[in-house]
């Protein structure tokens, strides 16, 4: 699971050169290659009082391209590949495509911005990504107005981890980054529904027994090369992740990604959605290994 070829998705607007820049350190592990992919959406001129417009698509193609050919010229001088895909189409499924014809390792994409009553009724095209998408995604966000520098995203993950089949994988896509990560905080948060017994012996118990298996993960890490450091959190995965990436000064956070159809999506939610969209930082959102023949 070696991320050596990353397809990036971008509208120009909010994920530019420099987010592009900040994932290079993965050149000192695998990265080789990068595929840019801009989507024109027929949504944008469905939108517009006169509807499609030939022009308006070539203007856009012709503005992408100009763009995609200086960071072309950046990534060729520091010895990588390039690729680059511009459509006319739906993003989630263009996307989609781009990233099975090119078998790529990792997905990058900006956060959603649509509307409150969008996300109600049609959900967000980062949520659609993450249910349908074979292929690991990080959801980039900016944090210049905040604390944490995006110079390195990739230089301090928290792992939040929950033993699904998708947040194990994540181990074993995180630890081929020995080269990348200098630290990596292993965390899990126990719900209180989860401590067996309610005297304070009862509850240690539970909490050294989850310690327990955090270690075993990060024996794992440091066997490939990577500092890790084991956390337990007690509440609300909702609002933990969040306050552990902070404590452990936390560049990125983990998550395995659910498989729960749309509909629980929409109307139910889950934990991993719910950081890919609102969380200030990076969220990478690590799938469920498809079996042969799932779409």
């Amino acid at each position: 699971m070696k991320i050596e070829k990353l397809l990036f998705v971008t509208k120009f607007e909010e994920l530019g050169f420099d987010a592009v820049h900040s994932l290079l350190s993965l050149t000192t592990a695998d990265l080789n290659h990068v595929v840019f992919v801009n989507v024109i959406e027929r949504d944008r001129f469905a939108m517009s009082r006169v509807g499609y417009r030939k022009d308006e698509e070539i203007r856009l193609r012709e503005a992408a391209n100009i763009r995609f050919i200086d960071w072309s010229e950046n990534l060729f001088e520091q010895g990588l590949e390039v690729g680059v895909y511009i459509v006319v189409g739906a993003l989630v499924s263009e996307v989609i495509k781009a990233a099975q014809k090119e078998e790529s390792d990792l997905i990058v994409i900006g956060r959603s911005h649509k509307g409150m009553l969008e996300h109600l009724y049609s959900g967000s095209d980062v949520t659609e990504l993450l249910r349908r998408a074979a292929t690991p995604v990080l959801v980039y966000k900016h944090l210049s107005a905040t604390a944490i520098s995006l110079e390195k995203p990739f230089d301090r993950p928290l792992l939040a981890i929950d033993w699904s089949p998708a947040s194990l994988r994540a181990v074993e896509y995180l630890k081929q980054l020995g080269n990348v990560v200098s630290q990596i905080s292993v965390v899990h948060v126990a719900g209180e529904k989860d401590l067996k017994g309610t005297s304070a012996m009862a509850v240690q118990k539970t909490r050294k027994e989850t310690r327990q298996k955090l270690e075993e993960i990060c024996t794992i890490f440091e066997g490939a090369g990577i500092d890790a450091r084991a956390h337990v959190y007690i509440g609300d995965p909702d609002d933990e992740i969040e306050k552990a990436a902070r404590d452990c000064q936390a560049t990125m956070i983990v998550l395995g990604s659910s498989a729960k159809s749309a509909w629980e999506e929409k109307w139910l939610g889950s934990t991993p959605r719910k950081y890919a969209e609102e969380s200030i930082y990076p969220t990478l959102l690590i799938p469920p290994e498809k079996k042969p023949g799932e779409r």
